[in-house]
């Protein structure tokens, strides 16, 4: 619907026209299960005599008053926008109406919960469903103050932006039940997206913290009722203080709302949202069970995540869209940075370098790259854009930044910039002003070379060695790919690796300085002794590919697992994945790479991510005559490892999930079956609940169980995780039947909320024969122009990447997508950018598997 898509110049024109003052918005949240009661009240100032609009997603509008008039809601509203005609130069406008509860993980999401029937909501906003709940000029440069009335059952909590009140008990009501009204506190001025309302039975622990300024702040930590059992407060406590203590050093600014509450929220669709003191965070960071040291330490950067975003993002905040970048890579980068100087997490550059970077560099890579400084047209461009560039490359350049104008200096300008530009709009040269000012480094041309271009280099090394063993010269060579030509200004360390007498890879030399150009000489390292292993981009300061030369490749992959530290492990690691994907070493090495040293890992972090990577090469870059041997195998290496592993340690979690995931075998099924029956055990794992829906959803696909062992499981676990788990098993059942009503009811009734989607796209996708998948790659092409028109962003996204019959890994699968990329029509941005993604990944595939010779 052209009116849900707000184009950024008519955002622009708005802006010039508006200027809102205030919103008071009264809710009532006992009107039944599908709608709920918005009254919105807003006064701004105007052009005299222009005409605008408000946003308003409604399912019915009963009044519109402007000023005194009222006008007819059949000729000023459609449903989603109401049009102002005539305004004064001071305007009260008034909006009653009913919008529609969501099951989307967008908007107001109404939940219920399986074990008790109790109803919990949250709201989800960014980007542009603050619309979904009352009538607001939805843009994030038209700040304003917004007091919120709730109406709701009197057992509930009711949690928003500014501290809650005690409520004042009200008329019962249809049913009989107990109602009371909450009446917030107006907040600081916001951007509407930040806003937030969150409201059910929800429990809670309390503390507090200290600010700098001296004011003791409420910290608050909420779940479900039947989650609380699990729910680890005081971690969250101890992160949250942590956070407080070094963004308020490093900032030069108090933590700037009264509270700070942390709410784990049902079928959340991201990680977490940084609402305005009211972050709401994805319900499966409660842990049920043992988890690995990978979720913990993500959790931790996820808190420390939307903690810095109070200050970068809620007390400052972008004017338009085109600088998400901005938002999102400084609360990551600032979230690793916390995590390493004042948190146990002081190995949060290895992940970053696992996870973040290598999701970067795969982004980087696609057909639909964009400079990081994106052109965002409107909300649909936005929705598409939180990516990997905007998230990881942002993050990863802004390291860089960092290490090109010195870390002091850049706080320095951070701390010039939240000081002049609090609770206001900005765009990125305003923070750039107060770097270079901070610096005195000239960052025009930087920026226009790391901003404004797309494309991820590439770094090789280029040695010449006497007869001694002694560098002649020493050459770092830069180097591009032709759609992407731009060669681009680095600051990186090269680092001088030696095995040690103790048999550690070790360290000897490490230098450090800019790269510019396609040759760089670095003439300091010539007259030294040439090392075992030679390492570009050490300590990870750069955003770039490189490449090990052949000597200190061979010493790689002979002492991967003896290097004395994670982070340039983690390169080499990465290094040799770069090298599988882009088709140039065989993907069977790749695995064997990983199976034969992943056990000696000592990062968590990193086990996961290469566990992830051996998993894609064995289904998409292992050659198709090779791959079932090769699943097979894997999954025979990991049961094995889990075998003499250190009992009970996260590497044994670890690799017994992955040998899960990939088992297809006779005997691998029997020791699956085994495991979940309880008649044999491994020591040292524990199969809680949620190991045992893993094993389940394993002897599923495998044939080895059906629906009624399922229903049994979910009797044992009527949950939510347990719902959503029987969701992806059921699914998975390997029978066309169950494939067929699988289909059914993602893509054709489209009645399933976000996570139970989400879930049965996972399991349907889930199968060892891909014949099962080959009767629905036409009807997934004929589907797909439907879904994206009648479906929330949030749920068409889940089915054109979920769906997307990418394990039919042939050129029919490529030639189909160019076909019905050449039939989209323009408007079609969005899915254009998805189905581009899609194809890039089984071209890259195919090629890779030409090389797995």
């Amino acid at each position: 619907m052209p009116g849900l898509n707000l184009t950024r110049a008519e955002a622009a024109q708005r802006a010039e026209l508006l200027n809102v003052k205030s919103y008071d918005v009264t809710l009532d949240l006992t009107k039944g299960a599908t709608v709920f009661g918005s009254t919105t009240v807003v006064k701004f100032s105007a052009v005299p005599g222009s005409s605008s609009f408000i946003d308003a997603v409604t399912e019915t509008v009963h009044s519109v008053t402007l000023n005194g008039t009222e006008l007819d809601p059949a000729e000023v509203a459609d449903g989603i926008r109401i049009q102002l005609p005539e305004l004064a130069a001071e305007n009260e406008l008034t909006v009653v109406a009913d919008a529609p509860y969501m099951n989307t993980g967008e908007g107001l999401h109404r939940f219920v919960d399986p074990v008790d029937g109790e109803v919990y909501l949250y709201t989800q906003f960014e980007v542009p469903d603050s619309r979904r709940m009352f009538a607001v000029f939805e843009q994030p440069d038209l700040k304003a103050a917004f007091t919120f009335r709730v109406t709701a059952p009197s057992h509930w909590d009711v949690i928003s932006n500014s501290p809650t009140p005690a409520p004042a008990e009200t008329t019962p009501g249809g049913d009989g039940g107990a109602r009371s009204v909450w009446d917030f506190a107006p907040t600081p001025r916001l951007s509407s997206y930040v806003t937030a309302l969150i409201a059910g039975p929800y429990q809670a622990v309390r503390s507090e913290v200290t600010s700098a300024d001296g004011r003791v702040v409420p910290l608050g930590v909420f779940a479900r009722k039947s989650l609380m059992q699990y729910l680890d407060a005081e971690n969250i406590f101890e992160l949250t203080r942590q956070g407080f203590e070094f963004f308020e050093a490093q900032f030069g600014c108090p933590y700037p709302f009264e509270k700070y509450d942390q709410l784990f929220v049902p079928e959340f669709n991201a990680g977490a949202m940084e609402n305005a003191g009211a972050v709401t965070i994805l319900e499966g960071y409660v842990f049920r069970g043992k988890v690995t040291g990978a979720q913990v330490e993500r959790r931790a950067i996820t808190v420390l995540h939307e903690l810095a975003h109070m200050w970068f993002g809620d007390l400052v905040t972008m004017r338009w869209w085109n600088d998400l970048w901005l938002n999102e890579s400084f609360a990551e980068y600032m979230s690793h940075l916390a995590a390493v100087e004042n948190t146990v997490f002081d190995r949060a550059w290895t992940t970053f370098a696992s996870v973040e970077k290598s999701w970067a560099y795969r982004q980087d890579q696609l057909p639909t790259t964009h400079p990081i400084f994106a052109e965002i047209n409107n909300l649909e461009d936005v929705e598409v854009n939180f990516d990997g560039i905007t998230y990881a490359k942002g993050a990863s350049v802004l390291r860089q930044l960092v290490a090109w104008v010195g870390p002091e200096e850049f706080m320095s300008g951070v701390r010039a910039y939240f000081a002049k530009h609090a609770w206001k709009n900005t765009e990125l040269a305003d923070l750039m002003v107060e770097l270079e000012a901070a610096s005195g480094r000239d960052l025009d041309v930087w920026g226009k070379l790391w901003l404004e271009t797309a494309g991820v280099n590439t770094l090789v090394p280029e040695i010449s060695v006497d007869a001694n063993g002694t560098i002649a010269s020493f050459a770092i060579l830069q180097s591009a790919i032709e759609d992407q030509p731009t060669l681009r200004p680095h600051r990186l360390a090269v680092g001088f690796y030696n095995v040690s007498p103790n048999g550690k890879l070790e360290r000897v030399h490490r230098e450090e300085l800019d790269v510019d150009g396609a040759r760089t000489e670095v003439s300091a390292l010539a007259g030294l002794q040439r090392p075992e292993l030679i390492l570009l981009n050490d300590d990870d300061l750069a955003y770039a590919k490189v490449r090990l030369d052949p000597a200190s490749l061979a010493t790689a992959k002979a002492h991967l697992k003896d290097f004395a530290a994670s982070l340039p492990r983690t390169l080499v690691w990465g290094s040799a994945w770069d090298a599988a994907r882009d088709g140039e070493t065989p993907a069977r090495g790749y695995a064997e790479l990983i199976l034969a040293n992943i056990a000696h890992e000592s990062d968590s972090s990193v086990v996961q991510v290469q566990l992830r990577q051996l998993a894609t090469t064995l289904t998409y870059y292992v050659a198709a005559e090779h791959k079932d041997a090769a699943t097979v195998a894997a999954a025979d290496k990991l049961w094995e490892l889990a075998s003499t592993v250190e009992t009970g340690s996260d590497a044994q979690l670890q690799f017994a999930k992955s040998f899960a995931l990939l088992a297809r075998s006779s005997g691998q099924l029997d020791t699956i079956q085994s495991l979940l029956d309880g008649t044999s055990t491994l020591e040292g794992l524990t199969v809680d609940q949620d190991m045992r829906w893993e094993l389940l959803a394993a002897l599923v696909a495998g044939g080895r169980e059906g629906q009624e062992r399922i229903d049994t499981e979910l009797e044992r676990d009527n949950t939510a995780n347990g719902q959503n788990a029987a969701a992806l098993a059921k699914a998975a059942i390997p029978t066309p039947e169950a494939k067929a009503a699988a289909w059914e009811s993602i893509v054709v009734t489209g009645e399933l909320s976000n996570a139970l989607q989400g879930s049965a796209v996972t399991g349907f996708m889930r199968v060892a024969d891909t014949a099962l998948l080959e009767p629905y790659a036409e009807k997934y092409f004929d589907a797909v122009p439907g879904i994206v028109r009648d479906r929330t962003h949030a749920l068409a996204q889940q089915i054109v990447v979920g769906l997307y019959p990418a394990q039919l890994t042939t050129q029919a699968t490529v030639d189909r997508t160019d076909a019905f990329l050449a039939g989209l029509p323009e408007e079609s941005a969005a899915l254009r950018r998805m189905m581009l993604e899609n194809r890039d990944g089984v071209a890259r595939a195919l090629k890779a598997r030409a090389a797995d010779v």
